[in-house]
């Protein structure tokens, strides 16, 4: 990311690829990329960016784009970061780093809050589900959900999402991630070729999804000092467990601070505090930084040949 301007290439920066159409002059027509809590290239196909590459081609062709270029006074770069500056100066700096960079600079101007973590809604949060293949075109509308009230249904093709003209999930996740905590997000769209507009009434909370694969996640404390892999459901079964029930085998690397409060390699991990918890290591690793805080002591509920027991553990914080 080293020189990119981030105010022109602003996107998802925990993403596996993106793509950006641009004219000549940095017109940004549309963008393509796009992932969920369960696979990092699901939401993507060869067809879907097919679409949107023709849809950036069609607004090329009908756009005059000559006042559109990026005045040199609203680049930003990622060295004008605190932290990239301490880096060295041939180490890489990869895309998820601009939102660690971004998270020490506001922590330490004590403006940054927890709800800085929910970025790029996907479309599952207002109620839609879109077609692959086709980015624009509506696959489903949840019941009761905003999309639902707005009056959108399936099959309908956006047009717009606050504003931003839609032709893939990327371009409706930018419009979403540029809406309210809670609020109103306008959002416009054609069906039987009629044109309809209404606006998204979003409540308070309405961002917050599975964010456990964000690689960015991993630099926020603090660590849970656990980790492993998740037991089979043939496993959980022989231990009693439900089959979505948190139970992983604590890896062969013990950290010292749960060496120190007695974990050992193969203990199985099944809960914190008492907590039953319907999830996998990797949603608990999220789960430990989201509802703790450093210094906190928590309960490490574990079995061990069997035994059940309970191991209690200071979230320490790591070495810089």
């Amino acid at each position: 990311m080293r020189g990119v301007n981030l105010n022109l290439f602003d996107f998802d920066y925990d993403l596996t690829w993106i793509g950006f159409f641009l004219s000549a002059n940095e017109q940004v027509y549309g963008r393509y990329g796009g992932r969920d809590a369960s696979s990092a290239d699901g939401q993507m196909s060869l067809a879907g960016l097919r679409h949107a590459m023709a849809m950036a081609l069609t607004t090329h062709r009908r756009t005059s784009n000559a006042s559109h270029a990026i005045p040199p006074s609203s680049v930003q770069t990622v060295e004008q970061y605190p932290a990239a500056q301490r880096r060295q100066a041939d180490a890489c700096i990869h895309c998820h780093h601009v939102y660690d960079f971004r998270r020490e600079a506001l922590q330490a101007a004590a403006k940054w809050h927890l709800d800085e973590l929910w970025v790029y809604p996907l479309p599952e949060n207002v109620g839609l589900t879109l077609d692959v293949d086709e980015g624009d075109r509506v696959k489903r509308v949840a019941d009761n959900s905003p999309a639902a009230v707005a009056g959108l249904r399936t099959g309908d093709r956006l047009q717009t999402v606050n504003g931003v003209p839609t032709a893939s999930l990327a371009d409706v996740q930018y419009g979403l991630q540029r809406g309210p905590a809670q609020g109103t997000i306008p959002i416009t769209w054609i069906r039987a070729g009629k044109n309809h507009a209404n606006d998204l009434e979003v409540p308070s909370g309405w961002r917050k999804t599975d964010i456990s694969w964000r690689w960015s996640l991993r630099g926020l404390e603090p660590s849970s000092w656990v980790h492993g892999d998740d037991l089979t459901a043939e496993e959980k079964r022989n231990l009693g467990l439900g089959e979505r029930q948190l139970a992983f085998f604590q890896g062969n690397f013990v950290s010292i601070p749960a060496r120190q409060a007695g974990i050992r390699q193969n203990d199985v991990i099944i809960g914190v505090n008492g907590k039953k918890l319907d999830m996998t290591v990797q949603q608990f690793q999220a789960y430990v930084k989201l509802n703790y805080k450093l210094g906190d002591r928590v309960t490490y509920n574990l079995l061990r040949a069997g035994t059940r027991l309970d191991v209690s553990l200071t979230l320490v914080g790591r070495p810089p």
